[in-house]
This record gives structure tokens, C-alpha cells and sequence, in this order.
């Protein structure tokens, strides 16, 4: 290597070898020093948003022998020579005017101070700019789904980092209620099923929003309504119901007399779904009417009710033709009797008194 070699390269390494000194040592120490301070400029802080590009522009001059970029203690570019290995970081101008790079997709281990050093031929001096990365709101731990039995207390969790920090919340979604929490924890003392539902996670900053959901279903055992009694002809078709209200559903029985009935023997047919059963008698007999127990049944509890098949009897031509006849001849008739009883005793009165 010439003279000429080992001098450059002394000199580069003296410069990079003041770039670490100059970084370590505080701002302030460096702009107190008297005429050092218009010198050291410090310019406004960067604010970007994770994934954004963010430019770092430091003015030159003629008389610029050497300059360089420095995050902390580490040296991202030397004039054109690239020192960071972050394929993030790239140079975009290097010229007697402006010596620029800029970084893509910042995060938040981007955050920091940069300095931009500049060897004149008479002193050095720097620029620095603060850089905040601003995150969006993320929920980084949520409650799972919850399965609970009625009265049980209950506690939701929903914590998110972000920066700004963001404002967590909680409130009831489905259905609407007045629910909710302005806080990271939701606390339902002795949940009852009305409040059993959809519940909402906000985390909320100035950057975004984040909304995560969970899902409480409260168990509870059924609750059956009152029995309707149901009146059908014979040889007609009858329907007794039932109805229940239960989480988890409930399982229906339907009795007679103590005697459970089998679906589809004796010309009987029991449907049942989440909250209804039906009890259908396609011909009703003499055996049929009586009374009738449904009994809806979970791992919670049961509940039952009774309702009433009973016989209607259907008019016929003949009946309506006899009714009518029946009380003329009832009623009418001895009506009629007694007025005829009465003209015939006045009129024999005067021929009694007479004999007499």
C-alpha cells in the first residue's frame, strides 16, 4: 500500500474512530462547549408509524471530507460504504448538497436517536434527529369462550400493547346491555343467564383500533310453562305441548298416570326440539283422556307441569232436534197443565156453590 493508501485509510479510521467517541458522549456535554454549539443541531423528532419508510437527510457542504449515519453506537453508513447489515437501511443521496438514507418498514427496536456526523476542514459537527415509531393497538392476551353455571363468578381479561398505550375496554354486544368495563378486567359477580352472551374487547389508540370478541354461556335448569289443558273428540286428532326454557337444552318425558310414554307405540307420536315438545294422539280412544305429565330434564335440574286431555262431545242432528223438544214437553208441558187445571176448577166453582 503507497503512503497515500495508509493515509486515507488512517484518516477514515480516525474519523469512525471520533463518530463512536461523539456518540457516546451526551448531547448536552457536546452543545455546551461554546462555539461547538451551532455546530451540533438537533432537528425536530420523526414520528412514523410501524411499517412506514422514514428519510434521514443531513445538509453537506463543500468543504465535507468525511460523513457518516450512526444509530447509538452503530455506524449505518460511511459515505457510500453500507456498515449495517439491516437489508431495511439503504442510501438513497450522497452529494455535496445532502447526504440522505432511509430506513423501511421501521418497528419499534427502531426507535431512537440518529446522528448524522460531518468532518469539515476545520471541525466536525452533527445532526440529530429522535425518531418515535408509533404501534397500533394489538390485543396480545383475551379470555377464551366460557361455559359457567348460573351464580358462578366470572373475570375477563384483555391486555394489548401499543404505542401510544391504548385505552382498553369491555361492554355486552349481543345482546346490548349496559355491561361493561372501562378497564383491562370485566368482573361479573354471580352471572345470571340474562347476562350471558356476546362480550366485546376494544384496545384503542390514536393509530388504530383492535376488537376481539368472547363469547359466556351461562347453563341454568329448565324452567317448564304451566300446561295447557286441551279438549278433543273421539276418534279425533289431539296435541298436548310443552314448552321449556333450559341451557343446556332439555331432554323432554312425557307420563301418564305414573307410566312414561314410548313414542310411537299406541298411536302416539312425541316431537321434541330445543325448547318445545308435542305430544300428537293421531285417533283419540276412551283410554286417552286423563292426565298428562311433561318433565324437561338437563344435567342441571329438571321441572314439570301437568295439562289435561278431556272428552268433548260433539252435537249431532239428533241431539239438536230432542233438545228443544225435551224441554217443550218438560217444562212447556206442565206449564200448560197447570193453566188448564186452573180454567176448569172456575168454572165448576158456581155449579159447586149452588149444590151447596
Amino acid at each position: 500500500m503507497s503512503v497515500r493508501g495508509c493515509l486515507v485509510a488512517f484518516s477514515k479510521f480516525s474519523f469512525l474512530l471520533s463518530l463512536r467517541i461523539l456518540v457516546l458522549v451526551p448531547a448536552g456535554s457536546v452543545r455546551s462547549q461554546g462555539d461547538a454549539q451551532s455546530d451540533n443541531k438537533v432537528m425536530d423528532n420523526i414520528t412514523a408509524r410501524q411499517g412506514e419508510t422514514v428519510s434521514l437527510r443531513c445538509e453537506q457542504g463543500d468543504v465535507v471530507t468525511h460523513t457518516a449515519w450512526l444509530n447509538r453506537s452503530s455506524i449505518l453508513y460511511a459515505g457510500e460504504d453500507k456498515w449495517s447489515v439491516d437489508p431495511r437501511v439503504s442510501l438513497v443521496t450522497l452529494n455535496q448538497e445532502e447526504f440522505t438514507i432511509q430506513i423501511e418498514k421501521v418497528e419499534m427496536t427502531d426507535e431512537g436517536q440518529y446522528v448524522c456526523a460531518v468532518q469539515t476542514s476545520r471541525r466536525p459537527r452533527t445532526t440529530s434527529v429522535y425518531i418515535l415509531v408509533q404501534v397500533p393497538p394489538k390485543i396480545i392476551n383475551l379470555s377464551k369462550d366460557l361455559v359457567v353455571n348460573e351464580g358462578s363468578n366470572v373475570t375477563l381479561v384483555c391486555q394489548a400493547s401499543g404505542k401510544p398505550e391504548p385505552a382498553v375496554s369491555w361492554k355486552l354486544i349481543s345482546p346490548t346491555g349496559d355491561e361493561g368495563s372501562d378497564d383491562e378486567y370485566l368482573e361479573i359477580p354471580s352471572i345470571s343467564r340474562q347476562r350471558a352472551g356476546t362480550y366485546e374487547c376494544s384496545a384503542v389508540n390514536e393509530i388504530d383500533t383492535d376488537v376481539q370478541t368472547v363469547d359466556i354461556t351461562v347453563n341454568y335448569a329448565p324452567t317448564v310453562l304451566e300446561g295447557r289443558d286441551v279438549g278433543v273428540t273421539l276418534g279425533q286428532r289431539g296435541v298436548l305441548e310443552c314448552e321449556a326454557d333450559a341451557v343446556p337444552e332439555a331432554d323432554f318425558e312425557w307420563y301418564k298416570d305414573d307410566r312414561r310414554i314410548v313414542n310411537g307405540l299406541d298411536g302416539l307420536e312425541i316431537v321434541s326440539s330445543a325448547s318445545l315438545s308435542k305430544l300428537t294422539f293421531f285417533n283419540v280412544s276412551e283410554g286417552d283422556y286423563g292426565n298428562y305429565t311433561c318433565v324437561a330434564i338437563n344435567k342441571l335440574g329438571s321441572s314439570s307441569t301437568n295439562s289435561l286431555l278431556y272428552v268433548v262431545i260433539e252435537p249431532t242432528s239428533s241431539t239438536l232436534l230432542q233438545g228443544p223438544r225435551a224441554v217443550q214437553d218438560g217444562s212447556g208441558g206442565a206449564m200448560a197443565l197447570h193453566s188448564h187445571s186452573c180454567l176448569l176448577l172456575l168454572a165448576l166453582l158456581p155449579l159447586l156453590l149452588l149444590r151447596y
